[in-house]
């Protein structure tokens, strides 16, 4: 047996670790295809990926820290919806002259920093970002500063504020999945804002089929380029999908290549595969 590189995913009241595939499996094949490719690329690429119905997972360089940059804003909007949800705020409050909707539209669709800002603004700060995430018991992630904080600091693509493991955010996007961390309601806002996400259409987005669903959100820095995202398979089945390149040549299209070898290699699985993951040491069947 040859495991896959470890994924511990804690969730609330659980642990959820994917199990080991075996020699000669379906995912196995795919977890090497993977290494290969990151392997020859010139960028640090960390790529992470889960069947969300089975837990089947992947993972290069998984638990390596790389900048979030912008995909930070899909933690901002899950804490202002989560508030949305205990009561506390609306998507209609005023916010900087506008609604807190209109700015998490903007800082979703078209990535806009200032919007983002206000935002963290009306939640309190970074930190509240950041309790949001320890409160549900997400390690691997952290956020330290705004957005204007961050890009006027000296640029260092390995400073641990603001980064996160590509394993970190595929929790984050597995947390929101599940229901456990947004109502049903605030869950679908979030995805239908991801799927108008109008940035880095060359990443994730570029080489899948036409008409595949994407709820996707892109980051950039100088030298940097990431993408997170929840792909739906043509059988219904959803893959969340992280991958962080830092520095190398070409980083949109490593992504793009690596983002539809994990398509074609989740595609291809049956729906109800042997069992991943594991709770409790246990296994579990296909479930949501």
């Amino acid at each position: 047996m040859r495991l896959l590189t470890g994924f511990l995913f804690c969730f609330l009241a659980f642990i959820a670790q994917p199990a080991a595939a075996a020699e000669g499996s379906l995912y196995h094949s795919v977890q090497q295809q993977l290494s290969m490719l990151v392997t020859s690329k010139t960028s640090d690429v960390g790529i992470a990926a889960m069947d969300l119905n089975t837990g089947e997972a992947v993972s290069v360089r998984g638990n390596r820290h790389y900048p979030m940059a912008s995909t930070v804003k899909v933690a901002v909007a899950a804490t202002y919806l989560s508030e949305v949800d205990a009561g506390r705020r609306t998507l209609g409050d005023p916010v900087a002259g506008t609604t807190a909707e209109a700015l998490m539209n903007r800082m979703l669709i078209h990535s806009d920093n200032v919007a983002t800002d206000q935002l963290i603004a009306a939640l309190g700060g970074p930190a509240t970002v950041n309790n949001w995430l320890h409160a549900n018991n997400l390690s691997g992630i952290r956020v330290d500063r705004t957005i204007a904080q961050l890009l006027a600091a000296k640029r260092d693509l390995h400073d641990v504020r603001d980064s996160s493991t590509p394993e970190a955010m595929i929790a984050l996007l597995r947390l929101i999945d599940t229901g456990q961390a947004l109502k049903p309601e605030s869950r679908l806002v979030l995805l239908d804002i991801m799927s108008r996400c109008a940035t880095g259409r060359n990443r994730i987005r570029a080489l899948l089929p036409a008409g595949v669903r994407v709820e996707h959100k892109t980051g950039t820095l100088n030298g940097f380029s990431g993408d997170v995202a929840f792909v739906t398979l043509p059988d219904g089945r959803r893959i969340a999908m992280a991958m962080f390149a830092r520095g190398g040549d070409n980083r949109p299209g490593v992504i793009a290549t690596l983002a539809r070898a994990i398509y074609d290699g989740y595609a291809a699985a049956p729906p109800e595969t042997a069992a991943f993951g594991a709770v409790g040491g246990g296994s579990v069947s296909s479930r949501r």
